[in-house]
Parts: structure tokens; sequence; C-alpha cells
């Protein structure tokens, strides 16, 4: 069973007479999100933005005074979005399912999710969201430093992950001139015999198995410190 909760897909795309609406910031963000998923970040810019809209980029100004504010709400609209599972779950069970919520943001969004992985989640929803995420890590009955280690720890799996998924090694420069495939397969036989697990039918259960170690790991330190957490007094 592979537990997940999927996000909201955010998607703008309306009909041609949407140029003629008000301007909004509602509708500012869905077009944007759009422009970005379509043509990716290094293109996107308000000038292109309000061609979409039908407007002059001045009047997108007018309700974000940068592209950076825009992309901040974009980051915002994005963590709303996303479900999180119940808080009375099994705080392992959650954290879990929360790896595959963050990763389903990735999926749902692999260009703007270029941007959030690198963004610290220092507005009040990112704080709301990461606070939320780290609570379960605090219920496991560890100590602090622990805890935060092993949240830093899972952030790394997950985000590297749904990078590497949407966007990542496959996705990225290759040489010049390539290993021809018989000389990959004589040369280099282990990564030859390794290569077709690396392709998108298998990212599922790539994940699944990575996750179910880190999982399993953060079970036996959560058992193992309540076995040696002192009884309180009568």
């Amino acid at each position: 069973m592979k537990p997940r909760e999927k996000s909201r897909k955010i998607s703008g795309k309306q009909p041609a007479k949407a140029s003629r609406q008000p301007l909004s910031r509602e509708r500012i963000e869905l077009a944007a999100l759009d422009l970005i998923e379509e043509d990716g970040l290094e293109t996107f810019s308000t000038r292109r933005l309000g061609e979409r809209l039908g407007c002059e980029a001045m009047s997108i100004y007018h309700h974000y005074p940068s592209k950076s504010h825009l992309l901040n709400a974009l980051l915002d609209r994005v963590l709303a979005a996303q479900p999180l599972p119940p808080q009375d779950l099994d705080p392992v069970e959650r954290i879990r399912q929360l790896g595959y919520c963050w990763r389903q943001i990735g999926h749902d969004h692999p260009k703007l999710f270029q941007y959030i992985a690198m963004h610290r989640l220092n507005t009040r929803t990112g704080l709301g969201f990461l606070n939320d995420v780290i609570t379960s890590f605090g219920r496991l009955g560890l100590d602090a430093e622990t805890s935060a280690r092993l949240f830093r720890s899972f952030s790394y799996y997950v985000t590297g992950a749904a990078l590497d998924e949407t966007s990542g090694y496959a996705k990225g420069p290759s040489a010049t001139e390539s290993v021809p495939d018989e000389e990959l397969e004589r040369d280099f036989p282990q990564v030859a015999a390794a290569g077709p697990f690396f392709k998108p039918q298998h990212f599922e259960r790539t994940f699944a198995a990575g996750l179910d170690i880190f999982i399993a790991a953060i079970r036996d330190l959560a058992d193992t410190a309540k076995q040696t957490k002192p009884q309180g007094r009568a």
C-alpha cells in the first residue's frame, strides 16, 4: 500500500473570454502557475504573464510589488492546496504519508517545485506547513536535536526524490559523445543491468522502498525512546 494525499492540482486555464475578466490576485496566480508549468521558470516574467492575461505588466505590479512577491504567493497557494494527513494518526505513519504529500506537490507542479524546493518556507503559510510536519517528528518521543535531524534527513530524501523524478538526472545534460550501448554492456555491466530500473515506470516502487527503509529506522528510534524513557513519579 502506498498512502498519499493527492493535492488539488491548480490550473487557471479558462476560455478565450477570460482576458476580459477583471484582474484579481486569484486570476493572476492561476495564470502564472499555468505559464510556469508550460514554459518553465527561466522564461517566466511579468511581461509574458501580462500578455497571457491581456494586460500590461504594471497592472500586475498593482497586486504584487515584484515578481518575487508573486512567486511567494504561488508557493503559498500550492502549499495550501495540499491536504495533509490527520494529526491523530500514529506519528510514524503520518510521517510516511507526509512524504507522499510533499512528493505529490513536486509531481503536480514540477516546474514550480524547483523554486519551492529551494525556498525557505518562511511565509506564514509556509511556516504553518512546516510546523505541521515538524509536529509529527516532535511526537516521536525523541529529544529535540534528534527529532530535528530526522526531519532534516527526511526532507533530503523526499525533496531529492521529487526533484529527480520530475526534473532531475534523466532530463539533465548528457555527454556530447555518449558511450554506445554495446560498449556500455561490455565495459560497465553493472550500470547496464541497473539502467532499466531507473526509468519512470519504476519511480513509484523505488520511492516506496527508500521511504520504507527510512520509516523503519524512525520507528526503531521511537520504540527505543519509549522503552528507555524514565517513568514519571506517582
